[in-house]
Parts: structure tokens; sequence; C-alpha cells
């Protein structure tokens, strides 16, 4: 298996993406292209040791930024890192592609060079979100601000075969986001989607409120790129406030000192559940070949985390299973 790797996306880049995709090279076995000024890439490598073999360099001159306008940068800056590794995985160079770089440009890229999938009307980005049932997975967390209710009935269509296949949740419950449980609540968009979701072959258990959201009442979590987007923020915002209250109260007296020392593994774990890296990345879920988006302030973790789950995202075939599914959709549609 071969990955493609965006070496100039993100906060950290090239730096922490190098090390990154040493550290997955090594750890995982596979290859890997690194897209970048080739200078640069050719410096960090230099810090590691690999099989030289296993890794390649695709020289790109020019960097997209999150202030660029991501459809119009995907046109005219052809020879950035971000295009450069989308067209090398258009035209079969790797297996999949991954980038920390601007989520929009990648977006965009996505749907104009490597297109959606026959019968998805937008693609989406997921998150996993951690709850205290596990993780569920968020969909879609900030690709699509505007949505019509059929998006929603794709996105938990995807959702539901990613949660089953990748993070091994069979028949996993889809909830949809909304401010009350009741059918009939909420906007025009949340009222269309329940319809659509009620008559699909899904788990679909209904309505589920924020609240019940890090309790792990759903598998998948279901919404328009806006809602889903803040979600994901005030959780992240969250966590990081209560901790940071929580290690205030512990160091206070040397009474909560000694008590923190006794629990100092348990809260270790806790705060591992919440942390991002341990996750890596969002797939992109809705196009035609498999696309994960890193978080932008990634460290070399991160990254090696990210690669490990597109490596699963292709393992699991999880692109002819959507093809599969809205294939079957479009016959019912026919009849």
């Amino acid at each position: 298996m071969k990955i493609i790797v965006d070496g100039m996306g993100g906060d950290n880049a090239p730096t922490e993406i190098v090390k990154g995709t040493v550290d997955a090279v090594n750890e995982y076995g596979i290859d890997a292209i690194i897209v970048g000024k080739e200078q640069l890439i050719k410096d960090e490598l230099n810090k590691y040791n690999f099989i030289y073999e296993k890794i390649e360099i695709l020289n790109a001159e020019n960097v997209i930024s999150n202030d660029d306008d991501p459809a119009m940068a995907i046109r005219r800056n052809k020879n950035s890192s971000l295009v450069v590794g989308l067209n090398a995985l258009k035209d079969g160079l790797g297996d999949g592609f991954i980038s920390a770089g601007s989520t929009g440009a990648l977006l965009a890229g996505g749907l104009f060079i490597i297109k959606r999938i026959q019968g998805i009307d937008r693609a989406a980005i997921t998150s996993v979100y951690p709850t205290s049932n596990g993780i569920s997975l968020l969909v879609d967390a900030g690709a699509n601000a505007d949505c019509k209710p059929q998006y929603l009935k794709q996105f938990a269509l995807m959702g539901s075969i990613y949660t089953e296949n990748v993070l091994g949740k069979k028949n996993p419950k889809v909830g949809l986001v909304n401010i009350g449980t009741e059918e009939g609540k909420g906007n025009q968009l949340v009222k269309g989607a329940y319809e659509l979701l009620k008559n699909e072959d899904l788990n679909f258990i209904g309505n589920v409120e924020g609240r019940n959201l890090p309790t792990g009442e759903v598998d998948v979590i279901v919404c328009d790129g806006f809602v889903g987007n803040v979600v994901l923020k005030l959780t992240e915002g969250m966590a990081i406030t209560i901790f940071s209250i929580l290690k205030k109260s512990l160091m206070s007296s040397t009474k909560t000192k000694i008590g923190a020392s006794l629990i100092k593994s348990e809260l270790s774990e806790i705060k591992k559940l919440m942390d991002y890296r341990e996750y890596g990345g969002a797939p992109l879920l809705g196009t035609r070949l498999p696309i994960v988006k890193a978080h932008g302030s990634s460290d070399a973790y991160a990254i090696k985390n990210a690669i490990r789950q597109l490596i699963s995202f292709i393992d699991k075939d999880i692109i002819k299973l959507i093809e599969n599914n809205m294939e079957q959709n479009i016959n019912k549609m026919e009849e």
C-alpha cells in the first residue's frame, strides 16, 4: 500500500508531517509519497532512519494557505502540494491521500479533481467523537453549512457504513441532531431528513439532543456541517476548560495534590480519550478515492495515527461499499 502525504499542509509542516510519515512507514510497513518542496523534504528525511526505497518525494513548489479562496486556489495553484498530491492520487500513484492543510481547499480538490461517488450530492467530513461509551462518528463536521434533507440521508448512510466497517460497531445506531427527541421537532431541514431516514434500511433511532451526544446514545451523529462544526468545537472547548478547572483544583492544596498523584494514571487515560491526536484525522466521505483530513495543528504522532486511519479506510474498501449502497438506492428509485 502506498499513501500520498501533503508534506506542506498544516501548521507544523514539513517537520512534523515528515516525521509522522517516517514513523508510519516504519511501524505499518507501508510505502509513501511526500509531496512538497523537494529540498526541504529531503533535509527533514535525512534526520531519520528508514528504508530509503519506501519513501518518494514528489516536488511541488507552492502551498495553499487557509487564507486562500479554496475553489480559486485549486483551479489556479496547480503546483501546490495539495493539488499535486490529489492529482497523483487520481493518476493511481497511490492508494489514498492525507493533508493537514486547508480544509476548504481539500474539500474543493476532492470534488473537482477526484469527483463524487455517483448518487452522492455532497461529500462530508467526518470526525471521531469521544463519549462516555467509547467513540461515535460525527458527520458532517464542517464541509456543508447549507444542506438539503437528502444530503443528511446520504451522510447517515455513509457514516453508518464507515462506523460498522472501520470503527467495528455492528448495526450502528444513527441519530439526527435536533432540539428535541419528538418526530415533529426542529426546522424544515431536520424534519425532512427525519422523513427520509425513517424509511431507510438503517438502525435509525430518531432525533437526539445535544446533551445526549457525549453519553454515546448514538453511534452515528448526523447533522449539517454548520451544526456539526459547532458541536465539535464546543466539545473540544468544554474538554479543555474542564481539564483546566480540574488541574487548578487539584493543585490548590497539599491534600488535593496527594489525591491527584493517586489518580494520575486515570486522569491520563481520560485526557487520552479526549485527545484528537489519538484519532488522527477526518475521512472525507463521498469522493471516489480515499482522502483523510488531518488536524491543522497535527504533530508527528497525530499524522502517524491519521495515516493509520487512512490505511483502515482503504483496507475495508469503504469507497466500494458506499458505491454499492448508492447503486441500490438509485435502483430502488427507478423501480
